[in-house]
């Protein structure tokens, strides 16, 4: 709201107009000192809150610096380093962010604060002493022309001529007042313009600084950020995958039948019945057998020996195991172990399934029809040209689950020994959950990696270096079904845009399937993501492991142990040298 100029001329007059236009000016002067009055003290509650809050901050930075975390199983993952050292980056960067806002508030009260009083003292409280010395001046001086007017004209001259003469002093000193008054109120209202102004454009400058360079560090954090959040997603989806294992393994490890099997014995051992052909016909035998695993040697001692003979105990060195199906015999809870010294397989029967389970477990049996053979390879074929033709780009391929109905009677049509391997899979019967799930099924069944070893790495070029002497020590049939499954996962990945299938998301998947650790319990669970993680790298770095080109010579190694003996007879100690120079020669 605008006011009219006060004109030093109308002092002079000091007309009833100029003393109200006088008036709006000090009104609208007493209206900025309680404006700043409230600047002032907001201002410190704005500081105070600052400080209270940046206090706040600082401590709850403390708190997220001091923190470890401690993680079951003696190694971790990068994702699982990269977690366990966030608190110390958030600290860090909460730390720098209230060093400087600390340095604003230390500010503050420079910038804001002290302008704002210095100007109401300097100015406002200056005008207030003119306007109290131009009332007092102003008082005076219409007392005195009040004495002067009613003075009588009978009076000596010289009296007359003392009092015309203060009164023109009264005068002076009320119009010299007056003048200096409305030059100061004037100022005033000219400087709160630029002397208000500028504290608070200064301190705002500094807020708004502060948040700038705050933006400045959000842009600079945003890439640890999103690589947390990728690392917190895979271990998340370990963590799934571990989970769902670990809860197989409790629920197995809640029944009775299951104590044999845990704290890593190495035995079984229990009642067996022995089919056993004589010239009469077939009879099942009872035996109290014990199997040890370590030596792969099964011990058969009867439970029920005849009066007449000395019959001990038989030890047979195991081959392998196989469950027999139902439908090839007619009693239940049946297997079958081939060994060295017979010719034929021995059939076992088990005193329950669950019984016969733990027995084959034991001896890493395997389902009838689940071999590593050219009816599996056929099988895993058709299931990714399935897949490669008609599911490449489906949301979800692979992590989407069939039914276990539909999953066995595939299995089963396709395995079934009458007539293996034909079945049509275009046919109306089967959706891609189902062939997906059987298919992984299957590679559940015969894990292309057995007894891998954790790979506990911390360069890219350590892994890749392991992971290829690995697929180098595989059987030659693991590592064909390898290339071939590892060249498909490559091609879904390749489409994760439409998909959402990322090479971390199928290490999580095909982690369990491709792998089996040597006995189950918690810590063979939770080193599951670093079965994940080899998948993930052989997706990742398909080429460079270079399955395809993985060849064996195993005159090589006989050769390479007469080298042994050799350099040893010569006096070459370091052979791990020469190793490393016949592998690279020749790999």
């Amino acid at each position: 709201m605008g006011h009219p100029p006060l004109e030093f001329s109308d002092c002079y007059g000091d007309s009833p107009d100029f003393r109200e236009r006088l008036k709006c000016y000090e009104l609208e002067l007493e209206r900025t000192s309680k404006f700043l009055k409230d600047v002032i003290k907001d201002g410190n509650s704005v500081i105070n809150a600052i400080k209270g809050y940046s206090v706040a901050v600082h401590k709850f930075s403390q708190t997220l610096n001091v923190f470890q975390f401690d993680f079951i199983g003696d190694s971790l993952t990068d994702d699982e380093i990269n977690i366990a050292e966030s608190f110390q980056e958030f600290a860090g960067l909460l730390q720098e962010v209230e060093d400087d806002r600390m340095m604003l508030v230390q500010n503050a009260c420079d910038l804001l604060i002290k302008p704002l009083e210095k100007f109401r003292k300097e100015q406002i409280g200056v005008t207030k002493e003119r306007r109290k010395k131009f009332e007092k001046e102003s008082e005076k001086y219409y007392s005195q022309l009040d004495k002067h007017l009613n003075l009588s004209a009978k009076k000596k001259e010289i009296q007359l001529q003392e009092a015309d003469e203060l009164l023109d002093k009264e005068r002076l000193n009320f119009y010299e007042s007056s003048v200096e008054y409305v030059y100061q109120i004037q100022q005033v209202q000219d400087r709160k313009k630029f002397d208000v102004v500028e504290p608070v454009l200064a301190f705002l400058h500094s807020i708004l600084t502060l948040n700038n360079l705050t933006v400045e560090m959000t842009q600079d954090f945003m890439p640890y950020k999103q690589e947390l959040q990728l690392s917190l997603q895979n271990t998340r989806n370990h963590f799934e995958s571990t989970r769902e294992e670990m809860e197989e393994l409790m629920k197995r490890m809640k029944h009775p039948t299951q104590i044999g099997k845990m704290h890593g014995q190495p035995t079984i051992e229990g009642y067996l019945y022995s089919q056993e052909k004589w010239a009469l016909g077939v009879s099942w035998v009872k035996y109290y057998c014990k199997y040890h695993k370590d030596s792969k040697l099964f011990v058969m001692v009867p439970a029920e020996p005849k009066p007449a003979t000395k019959q001990g105990p038989t030890e047979l060195k195991l081959k392998s195991c196989f469950r027999r199906k139902t439908e090839s015999i007619d009693k239940r809870f049946c297997f079958d172990i081939e060994t060295y010294e017979r010719n034929i397989p021995v059939t076992l029967q088990a005193v329950s399934e669950a019984n016969r389970k733990l027995w084959m477990e034991a001896m890493d049996g395997k389902e009838p029809v689940m071999e590593l053979n050219e009816v599996g390879f056929k099988f895993v074929r058709k299931c990714i040209n399935f897949v490669e033709t008609k599911g490449l780009t489906q949301e979800g391929v692979y992590r989407t689950v069939g039914s276990n109905i539909q999953v066995q009677k595939l299995l089963n049509a396709f395995f079934d020994q009458k007539c293996p391997g034909d079945v049509d899979f275009h046919s109306s019967d089967w959706d891609i959950k189902t062939i997906t799930s059987a298919m992984k099924f299957y590679l559940r069944y015969v894990p292309v990696l057995l007894n891998v070893v954790k790979l506990i790495l911390y360069s890219l070029d350590d892994r890749l270096g392991a992971i290829h002497s690995l697929t180098y020590k595989l059987p030659e049939k693991n590592r064909e079904m390898l290339s071939l499954l590892i060249q498909h996962l490559v091609n879904v990945c390749s489409n994760s845009g439409d998909n959402l299938m990322t090479p971390s998301n199928m290490g999580v998947i095909f982690g369990p399937t491709l792998m089996r650790a040597e006995e189950e319990t918690v810590a063979a669970m939770l080193d599951i993501k670093f079965q994940n993680i080899v998948v993930e790298i052989l997706i990742e770095d398909y080429t460079k492991v270079n399955l395809k080109n993985v060849i064996t010579f195993p005159p090589l190694q006989r050769a390479q142990e007469s080298c042994d003996r050799y350099l040893m007879h010569c006096g070459i100690i370091n052979i791990q040298v020469f190793h490393g120079t016949l592998h690279s020669r020749f790999y």
